[in-house]
């Protein structure tokens, strides 16, 4: 999961629904899974939407569309509410998503998309829908996301906006650490100040 973000350019999965919480992006019953493997979770995100009940895909849910594919989920507003599980942020990655584009994140959420190397990013309303409406016209639509710069553009359009991040998490996500290893990075300048308090 840990890799490196500069420029992500994509065709786009588009899931233009409000409100989706976690328990749909990952149901409760994968919080008792013993593994924490990718594709373990990755097979089944979007569980209760993308199969039957025989486990068969459902052939009107965009994840089995083969118009739609690409490393950026395009959804609505208030993505990931619900509980804090972090499994969804989990599926999320394992499915293979790099970058999701809302115009709100529930908070818990989004650190939890931030800590698993997927980058959650926040836009207006109307860049949103303006971005679904290429999508829809056309599902070759590509999508660019530049972390340094922090900004996305619809490459149908040209249209591009800025999206917020912490300067730490950017820094972490540019350079493929987690908050372990960022201390690691660390650990002469901590040691120097530990030893000056002596």
């Amino acid at each position: 999961m840990k890799q490196k973000f500069d420029i992500i350019e994509s065709r786009c999965v588009p899931l233009p629904t409000d409100n989706i919480d976690t328990d749909q992006i990952i149901p409760a019953r994968f919080l008792k899974a013993t593994t924490r493997d990718e594709k373990f979770f990755g097979d089944n995100l979007f569980c209760d939407w993308r199969y039957d009940a025989q486990g068969q895909p459902k052939p009107g849910f965009v994840l089995n569309d083969p118009r739609y594919g690409g490393c950026i989920l395009v959804a609505g507003k208030n993505f990931g509410s619900g509980s804090s599980r972090e499994h969804a942020a989990w599926a999320l990655a394992g499915y293979g998503f790099r970058v999701v584009i809302a115009s709100s994140f529930a908070d818990i959420h989004k650190q939890n998309e931030l800590n698993n190397f997927v980058l959650p990013v926040e836009v207006s309303e109307e860049f949103l829908k303006e971005l679904h409406g290429s999508i829809a016209a056309d599902p070759d639509t590509r999508v660019r996301v530049d972390i340094r710069n922090q900004t996305v553009t619809n490459l149908a359009s040209g249209k591009s906006e800025r999206f917020p991040i912490s300067g730490y998490k950017k820094y972490c996500l540019m350079n493929a650490l987690d908050d372990i290893d960022y201390l690691l990075e660390q650990k002469e300048k901590i040691e120097a100040f530990e030893n000056a308090r002596k």
